[in-house]
């Protein structure tokens, strides 16, 4: 018979405190012309690890070594970051590889997001994969009404559907007021991408 460390104990009492104050989990919409939306959402998700909870993040659209995959690698017992898109700018029809790509994210973040096993669940780029046409924007209204209520999810990215927007518990809209881009400045490793 193997006995528990009392610290051991004590973490399990606080995970299930944790998760009884999530008996409310709530949808939130970064969305917005503005930068901060993944960096909100990364945010969190190291606020949540850092309170014991599991997280999981899909990226749709994204592909690559972004420094955010790098940092969260350290994290990987409690945030687990995938990606669901070849790295390309998408401009009107999208290509039948990106299309089974997003609907390979829309079934990861479905599992999930009702498999038990995490507490904050991001879709990050979702509004934009469903602006996109990667798959329709119905997927994720059904998405935040199957949500279980202990659950957080987390939908980011330009262009949220008014649905999306009327459906949600928090939305927060980054407005651009002035960026450096426009000086010409490129997307720069630790601080874009």
């Amino acid at each position: 018979m193997s006995v528990t460390p009392i610290s051991g104990l004590l973490r399990i009492r606080q995970i299930e405190d944790i998760m009884a104050q999530l008996n409310e989990g709530y949808i939130q919409v970064y969305t917005g012309d503005g930068k901060g939306k993944t960096t909100a959402a990364l945010g969190l998700a190291l606020r949540a690890a850092g309170a014991g909870l599991k997280v999981y993040i899909a990226q749709f659209i994204k592909s690559g070594d972004y420094s955010e995959i790098k940092a969260l690698a350290r994290h990987a017992e409690q945030i687990r970051i995938e990606q669901f898109g070849r790295g390309r700018f998408i401009k009107g029809q999208p290509a039948a590889e990106d299309v089974a790509a997003a609907q390979e994210g829309l079934a990861a973040i479905e599992s999930a997001l009702t498999g038990g096993e995490y507490q904050l669940v991001i879709m990050e780029e979702g509004n934009v994969a469903a602006r996109c046409g990667l798959f329709p924007v119905e997927a994720i209204l059904d998405l935040m009404e199957r949500k279980p209520a202990a659950v957080e999810l987390v939908i980011t990215g330009r262009g949220a559907d008014p649905r999306v927007i009327e459906k949600a518990d928090l939305v927060t809209e980054m407005q651009a007021v002035k960026h450096y881009y426009q000086a010409g400045v490129g997307a720069r490793v630790g601080i874009e991408k």
